[in-house]
């Protein structure tokens, strides 16, 4: 049976770009899901905007410039080409966008329960009114620029995600024009007035628009509306022959600025009739790229409006949650409890803050010989960046991979790695077509006559604020073994070396998926004789053929498979003869599913390990990413605990049934919502690390001690 079946056949795939389409229609869900506060319910839809512009900025922008190009092959899972997939991102998103403005009216009625009103120009009281127009005159003209289209005037290139008022006007001659005014970015989208016990809300552009007239003085205002323009932001890098990539980087975040339109979005709240023909003819966009909204566009500005009521009100969102001091840890000082053993975090319910510390005593420390560390994604006002900038100026090696090509993150990580460099610290930027997407940090200390090695490994970015939010898990070890593969790692991105044999790291490229590979083809063994195959894992994404045609023939096997995964995922389970084994869920609740456990059960020997990667392509085979084991039983057995917790979640899990459709789990048992019990488990603990940040010796080490093997300046593997 099992050799019949050409694990080939589209059908048993589901299209990325459409998985990913479902992924975000479950984020719009926790707008529709009243067991969400209502401020919570309106955050929901302005992630959700969020996530579709970038959708559209690199996923759909990628399928049209092979559209373009003439580049019709179809992609390797579902046969699908790339103009058949725009059309079915076109109609998959539409009704997401559908149901989400749907959505947003009637949040909107909700909070108006709670006195906080949209109100247009025309339904403000006199004085509202009044203090609107000064408001205008004063802060508001003075910033506008309206920009006439004729000859002497060619459309202009309007920035990406800005939005915009076009205005037909007709002269004193009675001849029509047009143009156009830019809405300044940096003004507050949303203004605020109070009256009596009632708080009034005034879109920035409904109040331009209302007085468009005093902009063009002497002409006639026949129609305005707001429209937006979504842009290409997926430009190639040149690495080839790159001198330094930094002045690559900042090239290429100027081309960015300037892709082409991808995407059209016209607000019809006032006018439906609008067809946005003449915009759509300039910008060289097909009628499936228009998008007719009734309703204000770009609905990431509920992040201002649901902060501005919170507030006043808030009762209106999640309860404050504190971290609490990983359990790992206790009251112990860092290093001395590495030492002992492997320590345990797990993000955001335990406190991020000991892995800030972790580098910040590293820095203040003298016995402190070097720091090296990987950058992806941090804050705009890290505190690492600080405490590697201290270690560098007090004397210490410090080596900084700080990732240029993080999408979207460019900018900032140009600006971190131009301040580090200034501060002393050797940076490098990467490997050439490889994105670092790597998690670690070496810190080496001398302590007596010994040389320690304290590695820290993690699913997510060194990125304080951030990890309030995305859940991550991470290890500080001492392991001997892992603190020479994170030496060997670090010289080899910094040099010229082949690379490197790994005695616990697992790093992509490649290696990593030849790794899953074997786990599976062991777990099928293992099932053969023993009958008790189990396979679980959790990430972000699935989209690899080749792991999912293995994990297609472990269900074939009788293994039991179970995926938590929070986003794409091109399997189709539950398939009688292939994927009948395996099930699929996802978890999307109040924060962003982001860690990566890998376990394979091998009849009582049982792997486990957390990976900055995703069972991705792009991650196996196009960046550098560590998989690490869990050696710690007790650190097993935690994490098997919660993969069991997530795999019985029936409040905020989904399944996937076998024709890729998701549906919330309901059943007779208890419920169970994983993320909320965490944060019980969390109060449960104490509450804060408020212990300071201090600089501590740590004793000399016993000769018996498990990193013998350190001595002296060098590593001596036994």
């Amino acid at each position: 049976m099992v050799n019949s079946l050409d694990l080939n056949n589209t059908a048993y795939y589901n299209n990325r770009e459409v998985s990913w389409l479902g992924f975000n229609y479950r984020v719009i869900q926790e707008a529709f899901d009243k067991r969400n506060p209502l401020l919570e319910r309106l955050r929901f839809l302005a992630i959700a905007s969020s996530n579709l512009d970038e959708f559209f900025m690199v996923r759909v922008a990628g399928l049209k410039d092979q559209v373009k190009m003439n580049f019709n092959e179809p992609e390797n899972k579902t046969g699908m080409t790339p103009t058949e997939q725009l059309i079915e991102i076109d109609k998959g998103n539409r009704d997401n966008v559908l149901k989400q403005y749907d959505q947003y009216h009637q949040l909107l009625r909700e909070l108006e329960g709670h006195q906080f009103y949209f109100k247009s120009m025309d339904e403000l009281s006199p004085e509202n009114y009044m203090n609107i127009e000064k408001k205008f005159n004063y802060e508001i003209l003075p910033t506008l620029t309206p920009l006439g289209i004729d000859a002497y005037r060619p459309f202009p290139k309007l920035s990406n995600k800005s939005l915009n008022i076009f205005v037909d006007v007709v002269t004193p001659l009675g001849e029509q024009k047009s143009a156009i005014v830019q809405i300044p970015a940096l003004l507050n989208r949303i203004i605020t007035l109070q009256n009596e016990n009632k708080t009034i809300f005034v879109l920035l552009e409904d109040v331009i628009t209302h007085f468009i007239n005093r902009l063009f003085v002497g002409y006639e205002i026949k129609r305005t509306f707001t429209f937006r323009i979504t842009r290409n932001a997926d430009l190639t890098i040149h690495e080839d022959g790159a001198e330094d990539l930094l002045i690559e980087i900042e090239k290429f975040l100027k081309k960015r600025k300037s892709g082409a339109a991808v995407r059209l979005e016209i607000d019809t709240r006032f006018d439906e009739t609008i067809n946005g023909s003449f915009l759509q003819q300039e910008l060289e966009l097909e009628e499936r790229d228009v998008y007719k909204i009734n309703g204000p566009l770009d609905l990431t500005m509920l992040f201002q409006l649901t902060g501005i009521v919170q507030n006043k009100l808030p009762q209106l969102a999640f309860k404050p949650f504190e971290p609490c001091t990983p359990k790992s840890l206790g009251k112990s000082n860092i290093y001395e409890a590495a030492l002992k053993k492997d320590l345990f975090f797990h993000h955001p319910y335990e406190s991020f803050t000991p892995i800030v510390d972790f580098i910040k005593e590293a820095s203040m420390d003298p016995n402190t010989l070097a720091i090296k560390q990987t950058l992806y994604r941090v804050s705009s006002d890290s505190p690492i960046i600080e405490a590697l900038k201290n270690a560098a100026e007090a004397g210490k090696q410090v080596t900084v991979l700080v990732e240029l090509k993080a999408r979207f993150d460019e900018e900032n990580n140009v600006h971190w790695a131009k301040m580090l460099e200034e501060a002393g610290c050797h940076v490098i930027y990467g490997m050439t077509h490889l994105k670092t997407h790597s998690k670690i940090t070496l810190v080496v200390k001398k302590i007596g006559e010994e040389i320690v090695p304290y590695v820290h490994l993690g699913t997510g970015n060194y990125n304080d604020k951030t990890a309030k939010i995305y859940t991550d898990m991470g290890i500080i070890t001492t392991n001997r073994e892992i603190g020479h593969d994170a030496m060997n790692f670090f010289n080899y991105l910094s040099g010229y070396s082949e690379k490197p044999t790994y005695n616990k790291l697992h790093v992509a490229p490649f290696e990593i998926r030849d790794e899953f590979i074997e786990h599976i083809d062991q777990e099928i063994e293992c099932h053969k004789q023993n009958g008790n195959g189990l396979i679980i894992a959790k990430m972000n994404s699935l989209t690899d053929k080749t792991v999912i045609k293995k994990l297609f023939e472990a269900s074939q096997a009788g293994v039991k498979v179970n995926l938590i995964i929070r986003g794409i995922c091109c399997l189709k389970p539950g398939i009688p003869g292939v994927s009948e084994n395996i099930r699929v869920i996802s978890i999307v609740g109040r924060f962003l599913e982001h860690s990566r456990i890998y376990y394979f059960y091998h009849n009582g020997e049982e792997k486990m390990y957390l990976s900055s990667a995703d069972m991705m392509t792009r991650n196996m085979i196009k960046r550098v990413e560590i998989l690490f084991p869990i050696l710690d039983e007790s650190i097993v057995q935690e994490l098997k605990d919660f993969l069991q917790l997530q795999l019985s979640d029936n409040q905020k899990a989904r399944e996937q049934d076998q024709y890729g459709v998701y549906h919330y789990v309901r059943n007779d048992a208890e419920p169970v919502n994983s993320q909320e019990e965490l944060v019980r488990r969390a109060n449960a603990v104490e509450r804060s690390y408020t212990k300071p940040v201090e600089v501590k010796h740590v004793p000399q080490m016993s000769k018996r001690s498990r990193l013998l093997g350190f001595v002296k300046d060098k590593l001596i593997k036994k």
